[in-house]
């Protein structure tokens, strides 16, 4: 569910609590005891959603399923601003879009013609460190008497290159990326040894490509061992789409990244594209979370308003009418939505309310498109468990917290007319003998 509905939703029911409260205001009730009402209606509320809650044990849900973690006490977490990439690349056809059980990079190998674009079960070793002669902080200068030691020189940093390459290829990987440089006489002798290379890598895209393949990002090449050699992926391959080279890695086991391409005319149509996906991305990882789901169209407030009546009768004391009046409140959002249907709205709550007298037909709610009454279940018309939990949380929070206020101080002084009391002198105040009582007393 988008943050807007959310926030919209939060709002009308908030603002129909507190309406409903300005009754008993205007009769003297404390405001305490509205909240007490008003609180114990959340918890029966939440109860009613429990109870009509339907669960999910197997939804198709691509591209969070792939990045959810389990964490501790069987919770799931799934982090989809960092383990899943929108790679929008304009062109073709939005049917093309897909989700790559892998990840996708705009790289290219560093020598194309030397190295190979197309591995199988490639081996992959993930690099934070440059595969370069280190140059010195300082600016050294080096005077040499003799021909043969500019050679030495050049033989040390030879020598130096060839030392990390070896200690790299004695893993026997297919495929190294690295975060920072890499020479030329690096690429050498890499591609001697049959060995495709990427370099200057985001990290965010190396710590992807890492949880993809179950490789380990390694900082120094003398620390390498075998269990940092990725080897999860199916498949290396570098692709040419329009003008740019891409690298896939893909087909990988258990991957716990992905890339979601898109394909589409224009990049108007991809970023719009992308703000949608981010919005059900989210709903997906609430249900993946939280996997239970409730019925939309207003259905939901209806069966929680009608059992609330039917409690209402066993509440003792005078809280039983601000319990009541909350239970008539949660009826703003299926009324709401027959507004905006344009529909007899009394006719078609009536109708409704019929339907949930019993707490009965709890999947019964109005078809935000023609305003009839319709199943939610048949139209899947669904919310999310816990997004609908938190709105009636957080409108009864709300309009609890507002009607605790006895008062509001404003710091802003009230402009004055032009020319009101211009040129006229304030009125000076004599203190009075019980003022002296108000003043804080400072010690001499």
């Amino acid at each position: 569910m988008p943050i807007s509905k959310l926030q919209s939703e939060n709002s009308v029911e908030a603002g129909e609590m507190l309406h409903v409260a300005e009754v008993f205001i205007d009769k003297s009730y404390h405001p305490t005891v509205i909240c007490r009402a008003y609180n114990k209606a959340l918890e029966d509320a939440l109860a009613v959603l429990d109870k009509i809650a339907m669960s999910i044990d197997d939804l198709a849900l691509d591209a969070t399923t792939t990045v959810g973690v389990d964490v501790s006490q069987g919770v799931r977490e799934v982090d989809i601003k960092k383990y899943i990439k929108v790679e929008k690349i304009p062109g073709g056809q939005l049917e093309d879009s897909k989700v790559l059980k892998g990840v996708m990079i705009n790289k290219d190998v560093v020598v194309p013609g030397k190295m190979k674009r197309k591995i199988i079960n490639p081996r992959i070793i993930l690099l934070d460190c440059p595969l370069e002669y280190k140059k010195g902080e300082n600016q050294t200068n080096a005077e040499l008497v003799r021909e043969e030691d500019w050679g030495v020189l050049l033989k040390m940093e030879e020598e130096y290159i060839e030392n990390l390459c070896g200690q790299i290829l004695k893993f026997k990987p297919d495929l190294v990326i690295t975060e920072k440089g890499l020479s030329d006489l690096a690429c050498h002798y890499l591609s001697k040894a049959g060995v495709s290379a990427i370099r200057r890598l985001r990290k965010t895209d190396n710590n992807r490509i890492a949880k993809a393949c179950g490789a380990v990002i390694v900082n120094r090449p003398d620390e390498l061992q075998e269990s940092d050699v990725g080897t999860g992926a199916g498949l290396f391959e570098v692709k040419k789409i329009g003008d740019e080279f891409f690298a896939y890695i893909v087909e990988c086991r258990d991957p716990k990244a992905c890339t979601v391409l898109l394909r589409g005319a224009s990049k108007d149509l991809l970023n719009e594209v992308e703000r949608n996906l981010q919005d059900a991305m989210g709903v997906a990882r609430n249900i993946i979370k939280h996997p239970k789901l409730v019925p939309g169209g207003g259905a939901t407030e209806l069966t929680v308003s009608a059992t609330l009546k039917q409690k209402s009768s066993s509440v003792e004391g005078i809280e039983k009418w601000p319990y009541e009046a909350a239970a008539v409140a949660f009826e703003a959002i299926p009324r709401t939505l027959a507004q905006n249907c344009g529909v007899n709205v009394i006719r078609t709550m009536t109708a409704l309310q019929g339907k949930h007298a019993n707490g009965e037909n709890a999947w019964t709610g109005i078809d935000g498109n023609s305003g009839a009454i319709a199943d939610m279940k048949e139209l899947k018309i669904w919310d999310a468990y816990n997004v609908k939990a938190q709105t009636f949380k957080t409108a009864i929070e709300a309009s609890c917290m507002l009607l605790r206020i006895d008062d509001i101080v404003s710091g802003i002084k009230k402009k004055q007319a032009p020319g009101a009391g211009a040129g006229i002198p304030s009125k000076p105040t004599v203190e009075q003998e019980g003022d002296a009582d108000n003043e804080g007393m400072i010690p001499e």
